[in-house]
């Protein structure tokens, strides 16, 4: 899927993660969407990377695909 992102039942209750992290992505997008800058969440989390929170817009933006199916 993602090599920024895991999802495994014994963390978090199964939520994707950070790779290696018990952070939740939803964590990650929701500071952003209120505001917090990529620097807030580095400093915030300082065992993640920018890499990880770009893996987390990307993950997020690939739930809201909508697929539509001709009726």
């Amino acid at each position: 899927m993602n090599k920024h992102i895991s999802i495994d039942s014994e963390i978090c209750h199964g939520q994707a993660c950070i790779k290696g992290t018990r952070i939740p992505v939803h964590q990650i997008v929701s500071m952003l969407s209120n505001g917090d800058t990529f620097e807030d969440l580095l400093d915030a989390y300082p065992s993640i990377k920018r890499e990880d929170i770009y893996a987390c817009l990307n993950y997020a933006a690939r739930l809201t695909e909508e697929q539509v199916t001709p009726i």
